[in-house]
């Protein structure tokens, strides 16, 4: 661990109050002190640089990539020294090896699925002991509904036994005796989104008696947005459990301008003593996998019995009619339109031409149908395929990112040919052109919706802040010239800007460039 001193920074410590000059001492992995004319073995000039809490990505899918490749050069490099694994209720623990397999393919569009990789756990317990075996960052988990529906229900869309909800709810008190902060779904994605709001409310009354909070992928982003959010809310009513809402926005064109519209009903939800908090990333297109456009009933069953359904030509019409006209579940029932679905990673190279256009751009190429295009793609990647999706308002954007409960997510993808920037540029975006460029937040405003705010939702009590005895978890940056250089075309591009950052006290970037270092662990939940 270093025993540096930070000399003259201008710090914003994460409370949002107003930012203060002094030097901050580290040693023994924490911040030891802060004040003035302090000496260590090390001393870094940071005049002229602000000194915040490391940030906390709230949204995080690292969950291979941070194992496959510790270094994590994509988070460390904009200043993450934290990240919430686990997300959208489909991750890689709790699993049998059944499960794990299909999980394997399922995700290869999220994580990749790496030749020879050690897949050595089974368990929450096991897995963040795996994470204490040497990453850049710090994590935290979230049991995956998804994942715990298909290990205990497997993929009926159906109601659970009661001996099944009994296995779910065992499961998943377990997982969070082992460590994992919380719950998260994907209401959209299957078999998680077969969960009616009863189950639901039996799973998460086990998560706020553990002290963890609920992280709802809701059922819709796009028609029905607003009802979507609304169960949720009932959700946590009824269970008494926190809600943490991932990826917080309103998107397709039926949403625009409609932020205000769901502020107001957490608004009124909070003022009734709701516990609610969000996270959102500054962009406005945003990623998954490519199947998951198709409905529910279409993916019934896993991914086998889903590419056989591809190559049935009735089922394929159907399967067309409800996307295209109709408005599936897995596209948050509105119709696509294939324009704004830009396939962005692919495993066979025989289909990297695809890469960087939409499917309607692709299909007007190749002089096909778009839907054809789209189906035998899915099939010929057998559902590994990624794609963006531009259908977000800067309007909403805005105005959810100026809500007291707001923290950042980065919701990134790291693999695939050209992953969204945001896994690389969204912590540095926020204070360029949010903070910046725009003026929507101010300076510390931003670092606490970062940082400390964030902190506060994990239940952190010894990170978040720039204060004496918490960990040194910090990054130094230069609020002129902090900038996401990531881009939709160039997307792996290290921001500008932010020289130092420090994990449990150890350099990670020095002097803007990464060390290799590895010092972060598991953060697991407390009683």
């Amino acid at each position: 661990m270093d025993d540096v001193v930070l000399r003259g920074p201008l710090i914003a410590d994460g409370t949002g109050t107003p930012a203060y000059r002094a030097d901050v001492a580290i040693k023994d992995g924490v911040i030891a002190e802060i004040g003035h004319g302090l000496s260590a073995t090390r001393s870094i000039d940071a005049d002229g640089l602000v000194l915040a809490p490391g940030f906390i990505d709230m949204h995080s899918h690292s969950d291979l990539r941070v194992l496959a490749e510790p270094d994590h050069l994509a988070k460390v490099s904009q200043g993450v020294t934290t990240e919430v694994l686990g997300q959208d209720g489909l991750s890689y623990a709790p699993v049998n090896d059944e499960v794990l397999a299909t999980l394997r393919g399922q995700l290869a569009g999220w994580n990749d699925d790496p030749a020879g990789f050690d897949w050595n756990w089974r368990s929450v317990g096991e897995y963040l002991d795996r994470l204490d075996q040497g990453i850049a960052v710090n994590a935290a988990y979230l049991v995956p509904q998804g994942t715990l529906r298909m290990l205990v229900v497997g993929w009926d869309d159906r109601p659970p036994t009661e001996s099944e909800m009994d296995s779910m709810k065992s499961v998943l008190a377990q997982s969070l005796s082992e460590g994992a902060m919380g719950m998260s779904s994907g209401l959209t994605y299957t078999p998680g989104m077969y969960a009616d709001t009863s189950e639901l409310v039996q799973l998460c009354e086990v998560v706020g008696q553990h002290g963890g909070f609920y992280s709802p992928h809701h059922r819709s982003y796009g028609a029905g947005a607003l009802e979507a959010y609304a169960e949720m809310v009932d959700v946590s009513k009824r269970s008494g459990c926190p809600l943490h809402l991932a990826h917080a926005t309103m998107n397709f064109p039926v949403n625009k301008g409609k932020a205000p519209e769901l502020l107001a009903l957490l608004d009124d939800a909070m003022a009734n003593g709701a516990d609610i908090s969000l996270d959102t990333y500054p962009y406005l297109p945003g990623a998954t996998y490519l199947s998951a456009l198709l409905p529910s009933w279409a993916t019934e069953g896993g991914p086998e019995r889903a590419l056989a359904s591809l190559s049935d030509v009735d089922t394929r019409e159907r399967i067309r009619e409800e996307i295209e006209e109709i408005g599936s579940d897995g596209c948050h029932g509105v119709p696509v339109d294939w324009d704004s679905i830009e396939i962005n990673g692919v495993r066979n190279e025989r289909n990297a031409h695809l890469v960087g256009a939409s499917v309607l751009q692709s299909a007007a190429r190749l002089g096909r149908n778009p839907a054809d295009l789209y189906f035998d793609v899915l099939a010929d990647e057998r559902l590994g395929t990624s794609c963006l999706m531009h259908v977000g308002h800067e309007e909403n954007v805005q105005a959810i990112m100026k809500h007291p409960a707001h923290t950042g997510g980065s919701d990134g993808l790291l693999v695939g040919d050209r992953p969204h920037p945001r896994a690389w540029g969204t912590f540095p975006r926020y204070f360029a052109r949010y903070v910046r460029e725009l003026g929507v937040l101010s300076l510390e405003e931003c670092v606490e919706h970062l940082t400390g705010r964030a902190a506060r939702r994990l239940r952190l009590t010894d990170r978040g802040l720039v204060r004496e005895g918490y960990a040194a978890d910090l990054v130094l940056f230069d609020a002129s010239t902090i900038a996401d250089t990531a881009t939709f075309d160039q997307p792996r591009q290290q921001a500008a800007g932010i020289p130092y950052v420090f994990c449990n006290g150890v350099t990670v970037i020095d002097d803007g460039t990464a060390t290799g270092a590895l010092p972060g662990h598991s953060l697991r939940s407390r009683p």
